[in-house]
């Protein structure tokens, strides 16, 4: 069977390790493992989309509403936009997939940052794509705009806050970008850590509105991160009208399950589940700083719920995260993206503690 020559380009993405690998390998108690390594909420989710979940289990046999009326009534209310200016996803990757899907043809050129989400490359090279990367992992506007004139891609991806690296990019920033770029080029503007960032620094709040007046321009979001919905997969993407109702033609029916729409529905609306989410990383981030600074290893200032920690010529991002591993503490090590350093989500108190005990016995 001969499949695709693209495919053969394109490396799987690796996911952040489960907690039951760690008990499958070392026998270890799950109770007593600490995952940092996929950015989940370390609070969960909201009780009362717990509390829905369990009262609507039952009606796990039904399809969801496609129309997914309420959900996009929940955003519309939260982002002053039109429920016509928004498609929903399983995950914002979904939404990714539809635009690579929706733009790109064989030979078409993809700008990115040097470092940054894995599945941007992925998808647009399914379509035989080409990827274009800047020099930096930060996205430095002259930087984007020299590699924009001379490869003239189909797409441009911003991603802010950046993941892996954690770093963001001011909507000043953001702005220059986008209006240096004609409209057959879609630029993409990736928000899923903007609660973070938002709560950080005004300057690097970005809202669909900020954008919705671009024909060429589409922000991505997702209730994986702040809203703690990872498991159920919901995402979506805000652009205008015409835009959004053209990538609706590569979206399948009941593309997101009964019980993922109900979870997504209550968590929008509980805004105090999401302060009190933000207030404990903004507590315990600090601490993140600090170790680093005492072990002598440097950080990427963080505007999301993890850190990227950059590790010394005579130190191993793999060793680390393999010996942490061990340990029942689950990190994300970067070294498939060329660099010594690992991401780590930032957890509650005790979870942080764990780690940063088994952290410095690894390192000493």
């Amino acid at each position: 069977m001969k499949f695709k020559d693209a495919l053969k380009e394109i490396q799987i993405y690796e996911a952040g390790k489960p907690i039951e690998l760690v008990v499958r390998e070392f026998g270890i108690d799950p109770k007593d493992v600490v995952k940092l390594a996929s950015n989940e909420n370390p609070k969960g989710c909201s009780p009362k989309v717990a509390k829905a979940i369990a009262n609507n289990a039952y009606k796990a046999f039904l399809y969801p509403d496609d129309s997914m009326f309420e959900l996009k009534a929940a955003l519309s209310t939260k982002f002053d936009v039109s429920d016509k200016n928004i498609i929903i996803g399983a995950g914002s990757d979904q939404v990714l997939e539809f635009v690579s899907r929706a733009l790109l043809s064989e030979g078409d050129n993809v700008l990115m940052s040097q470092v940054t989400f894995a599945m941007y490359e992925i998808y647009a090279k399914q379509m035989g794509a080409n990827i274009v990367r800047t020099p930096s992992y930060e996205h430095k506007v002259d930087e984007f705009i020299a590699a924009y004139n001379e490869h003239k891609p189909k797409i441009v991806y911003l991603c802010t806050p950046n993941n892996p690296t954690g770093d963001a990019t001011s909507k000043e920033d953001v702005l220059k970008i986008i209006n240096a770029v004609d409209q057959e080029t879609l630029v993409v503007v990736d928000g899923a850590y903007m609660e973070y960032a938002a709560a950080r620094d005004e300057r690097y709040r970005i809202t669909p509105n900020d954008l919705i007046g671009f024909d060429n321009v589409i922000y991505l979001g997702t209730f994986s991160k702040a809203y703690g919905l990872g498991g159920m997969r919901v995402g979506y993407g805000i652009a205008n009208a015409a835009l959004i109702h053209e990538l609706y033609k590569m979206r399948p029916p009941f593309n997101i399950t009964t019980l993922s729409l109900l979870a997504a529905i209550e968590a929008c609306q509980d805004e105090a589940f999401i302060e009190a989410s933000i207030a404990l990383h903004q507590q315990e981030l600090p601490r993140y700083e600090t170790f680093a600074k005492e072990h002598g290893f440097s950080y990427i200032e963080s505007y999301t719920n993890f850190i990227t920690y950059l590790f010394n010529d005579d130190m191993n991002s793999t060793k680390i995260a393999d010996e942490l591993f061990k340990e029942g503490v689950i990190i994300r090590n970067l070294a498939s993206y060329k660099m010594n350093a690992v991401r780590i989500t930032i957890g509650t108190k005790e979870q942080n503690d764990r780690l940063f005990a088994v952290l410095k016995k690894v390192l000493t």
